[in-house]
């Protein structure tokens, strides 16, 4: 539900780790090297990663002081507001556009992750509410250090991100537009609205997206076959899925995972 861990002077972990949690990583002392997909951040004082659930992530190292929340969707998100906020200018990106963010407030931001770590620990009457309501002050604070630092403000619309969430929890279903739009009781004309205006892709485009991107963290860090990832994505015909991917990123299923190998 919601996990705080903090990491000091020490090697990261022997492999990396996918979890259907939201993730920040925050650096209060000295440096940290984390992995996330296929891109090495390296993280100085002051600055936080955010990672979107269902991302793989290894830390790699630690020279200083690293603390690592993680929180689940059911346990942030309340409301449709929540839901905004995780992703309010890109925090918890579904498309693996990670990146470093410096916070303004360092101090404060430490000290407010100290204290969900204490209201963790101690449990103490209605300790979710207050957990809840800290995390949310983190987020803004970050949004803020975003805006603070030159950023644009970027609004995201709840129903969109169902739209994502949705998309990610059925690949294996081949859903279409149609199928999304019954699920979240809206229309395609909706959808296809919303990822416009948050994307500049029609709804399609960004399940083709979404698609793309879980089947490269599969071809590199889970031992299937292409065969078999196709299933996994919604696929029932290997030579298709194979094309699909070279048309999205120009290479073949084999020659990506060659590629990643040799990096």
């Amino acid at each position: 539900m919601i996990e705080i861990r903090k990491y000091s002077d020490q090697t990261g972990d022997p492999e990396p780790r996918r979890v259907i949690r939201y993730t920040l990583f925050w650096c209060s002392r000295g440096s940290a090297e984390i992995l996330i997909d296929e891109n090495i951040f390296t993280l100085k004082t002051g600055q936080a990663v955010t990672i979107t659930s269902g991302q793989f992530h290894q830390l790699k190292s630690v020279e200083g002081q690293l603390t690592a929340l993680d929180f689940t969707l059911d346990f942030f998100c309340k409301s449709d507001s929540d839901i905004e906020l995780i992703f309010h200018n890109g925090l918890f990106c579904h498309f693996g556009m990670n990146e470093m963010i410096t916070v303004r407030h360092p101090a404060f931001f430490t000290e407010i992750l100290d204290t969900i770590e204490k209201e963790i620990h101690e449990q103490p009457y209605q300790y979710l509410i207050s957990t809840h309501s800290l995390v949310e002050l983190l987020l803004v604070e970050i949004n803020r250090s975003k805006i603070a630092n030159g950023d644009e403000i970027w609004k995201p619309d709840a129903l969109f991100l169902k739209f994502l969430e949705s998309v990610r929890d059925r690949f294996k279903s081949n859903y279409q537009v149609s199928d999304f739009a019954d699920l979240l009781g809206t229309t395609e004309a909706k959808l296809n609205e919303v990822s416009k205006l948050h994307t500049n892709k029609t709804a399609q485009n960004v399940i083709y997206s979404l698609t793309i991107s879980e089947a490269k963290r599969l071809l590199m860090y889970e031992k299937l076959t292409v065969k078999e990832i196709a299933y996994k994505l919604g696929f029932n015909d290997p030579f298709y899925f194979s094309n699909f991917f070279k048309k999205h990123t120009s290479r073949s299923p084999k020659e990506y995972q060659k590629t990643i190998k040799e990096i």
